[in-house]
């Protein structure tokens, strides 16, 4: 009836094994569980003793093969027709949430949402805690006024047949814009995506520097997939802006005011009290350093 499919990389899933094992044999469905590690060098000692549950596996591939790719073989192994991807750093907030999802198991894609935990974390880390809190933990009718934009695939039911069709993109073999792509995609094809309340909590928080790293991957990937049409404007605002900055020929000036002032809008972002306005200058900055160069 359900498989539940979780790529790994270089973190402890066994307590998530253990919750969702629980609740579906709570709810008496049939079930796999399947976690596939993506090469990693951490953990895998402890998510070895995945193997002992029952209707649960975790194997390790021996070479990476990225985000998207290992997605598609997660599908492609499930042996269910109904396919819940989370993402390794999640844990559910409710233990109704295996049972919340069977109740939506004739909709072909639903998304339960994403939460942060309320307490402030070491100022390290407090850039992607705020972030997530802000951009990703929306409410459900926020979520439901953008339905394709707002969704994130750590925490998605969804039919296999849609995903035979439309797999992820596996030219993105780098972190970023993954979710922002299939979305598209499936909108493009006229799936609609169901919003509902059953969110999970996101649990790991890299530090502010790696998370700058990171969306600097991101924003290649952004480039990329720009540069092939496979995203316009309309469902990213970076490249609205770009365009908008193009269309006015203020590239340039921009260009010259971002690189004055890059090393300063890093200090913020690395400090107790990040701005979000000055987050998503830098970003449309470091775009449009990546579109001119």
């Amino acid at each position: 009836m359900l498989s539940i499919l979780i790529p790994v990389y270089n973190y402890n899933v066994l307590p998530l094994a253990s919750e969702l094992v629980k609740q579906c044999n709570s709810c008496g469905i049939t079930f796999e569980i399947l976690f596939l590690d993506d090469a990693s060098q951490e953990f895998t000692i402890e998510n070895e003793r995945i193997n002992l549950f029952e209707n649960a596996s975790y194997s390790i591939l021996e070479k990476n093969i990225g985000r998207s790719a290992i997605r598609n073989l997660l599908a492609k192994k499930a042996v269910y027709e109904n396919l819940l991807f989370l993402d390794a750093d999640t844990m559910p907030v409710h233990n109704t949430f295996i049972s919340n999802y069977i109740s939506e198991i004739e909709n072909k894609t639903v998304f339960g949402g994403l939460l942060y935990k309320n307490k402030k974390p070491r100022q390290e880390q407090v850039l992607r805690w705020i972030y997530g809190k802000k951009r990703e933990a929306l409410s459900l009718s926020e979520r439901n006024k953008n339905p394709s934009n707002t969704a994130l695939v750590s925490n998605l039911l969804i039919k296999k047949e849609i995903l035979d069709l439309f797999p992820f993109d596996e030219n993105l073999t780098k972190y970023g814009y993954e979710d922002l792509l299939f979305f598209a995609v499936l909108k493009s094809n006229e799936i609609e995506i169901k919003h509902i309340e059953n969110p999970v909590f996101h649990l790991n928080l890299e530090s502010s520097s790696l998370f700058l790293s990171k969306i600097k991957t991101a924003l290649e990937n952004l480039v990329f997939l720009d540069n092939l049409n496979k995203i316009s404007k309309n469902e990213s605002k970076i490249i609205g802006s770009f365009d908008f900055l193009k269309k006015m020929k203020l590239i340039s000036i921009f260009n010259f005011v971002f690189k004055k002032s890059e090393q300063k809008i890093e200090r913020n972002l690395l400090s107790d009290k990040p701005s979000l306005f000055l987050f998503d200058i830098y970003k449309l900055g470091y775009y449009c350093f990546l579109k001119t160069k």
